[in-house]
């Protein structure tokens, strides 16, 4: 019986061009694999391309470093021709041209002789761009984003190579390699290659291996760190893998506003069911005085795993619209606000981000609010005060864990 490894390679050598995608949310492990997987391809005289759903700069950019991040599209562009065709058997062209009006092209085609009828007009489309998709640390193909959304047909009509290291994937494509014991994508594929012809490994594809080693164990600090783990980050370096620029670019190089907003969120800072839950709570002027953006929140999360690893669940609310109100304004005011507030849900925007870090599905947990997201990351917004919103999104989770202790 053939290897999942050999099926990966057989596909990849009687394929020409070749699309490598992965989920919206830019995961730094799905980055760098598909950052290796690329330069990779490349050397075996692929011609290869990446494209993964758009996402905000502030999100992807700490992963900018690494070779070839800028040659990641974020749109599938030309991906098949629609062709117009004519049959000339009864009559010669003598003259083409086009007119577009409003929102429609027009073709204007004159005979040297005879006629020209409606029959005598077929339509069709060429073959896809790509000959092969191979995704990486994508559960499923929704999770694809507008990449998948958009061009549906495609995915359904073109072979799908599927690497991934977690057992929520459904096995969507037509060769799925997903190895649970991983502890990152980046792992799988550097079995994968090593297996396959390991001079191919040069500097810069074993430094975007490590990148997704260190990112998913946070700089070799997270529970999920195993011996094999650190045998292969052994090997990536004894291949040239750049570990200080690695580790520089990710955990020595926050910036100032950063710093700032993990302060605050450290300040008020909460733990619940001995620590298994964790939230903190952030207002409008938070982000303002410290020159932050709610994107800047994953960053903070990263450090919390890091320095808090008993929790399961970390969550982060935060208010787009509301500032905390003085400790010096009276009762009586504090209840007038709050009685507005109640009458006036429509006016505010809260968020709130939900990591789950031990085998914990954070969208599972709260599915009745309506999250977007994913496994390790959900996102939830309300119409509602901040207070209103913490309180019955915390409760829910600490019933929701209750039950999982069980």
């Amino acid at each position: 019986m053939i290897s999942a490894e050999q099926q990966i390679f057989n596909q990849i050598e009687k394929s020409q061009n070749i699309l490598i995608s992965f989920p919206v949310d830019w995961n730094g492990d799905a980055i760098s694999s598909a950052l290796a997987f690329y330069w990779f391809l490349k050397k075996m005289g692929k011609n290869v391309e990446m494209a993964a759903a758009p996402i905000s700069d502030t999100k992807s950019r700490a992963f900018s470093f690494l070779p070839g991040f800028s040659d990641i599209k974020n749109s599938l562009d030309n991906l098949a021709k629609f062709i117009v065709s004519l049959n000339i058997t009864n009559a010669k062209v003598d003259q083409i041209k086009y007119v577009v009006s409003d929102q429609t092209l027009d073709f204007i085609i004159s005979p040297k002789d005879g006629w020209f009828t409606k029959d005598d007009v077929t339509t069709g489309t060429s073959g896809y761009r790509y000959d092969l998709i191979v995704t990486l640390n994508a559960p499923d193909l929704e999770s694809l984003g507008k990449i998948y959304d958009n061009n549906v047909d495609f995915f359904y009509k073109t072979t799908i190579i599927n690497i991934d290291h977690h057992p929520a994937n459904e096995e969507f494509g037509q060769v799925n390699f997903v190895e649970l014991n991983a502890v990152s994508a980046t792992e799988v594929l550097f079995e994968i290659f090593r297996d396959y012809q390991v001079e191919l490994i040069d500097e810069d594809i074993a430094t975007c291996l490590l990148a997704g080693i260190i990112y998913k164990t946070k700089s070799f600090k997270t529970p999920n760190l195993t011996p094999h783990s650190l045998t292969v980050t052994s090997e990536l370096i004894k291949l040239g893998a750049r570990r200080e620029e690695i580790v520089n670019r990710l955990y020595r190089s926050r910036d100032l506003s950063v710093l700032k907003l993990w302060g605050r969120v450290l300040n008020n800072l909460n733990g619940l069911n001995d620590n298994q839950l964790l939230w903190s709570s952030l207002f409008q002027n938070d982000f303002s005085e410290t020159d932050s953006v709610e994107d800047n929140l994953l960053e903070v999360i990263d450090e919390l795993i890091i320095n808090m690893p008993q929790a399961k669940l970390i969550t982060i609310f935060y208010s787009l619209t509301e500032n905390p109100l003085e400790e010096s304004e009276s009762a009586e005011s504090s209840e007038t606000i709050v009685a507005h507030n109640n009458q006036s849900e429509g006016l505010f925007k809260t968020k709130a981000i939900i990591y789950a870090v031990k085998n914990v599905n954070a969208v599972e947990l709260v599915k009745e609010f309506n999250p977007s997201g994913g496994r390790k990351i959900a996102y939830l917004s309300s119409s509602q005060p901040l207070a209103a919103f913490r309180q019955e999104i915390t409760n829910t989770l600490q019933n929701k864990l209750d039950k999982l202790n069980s």
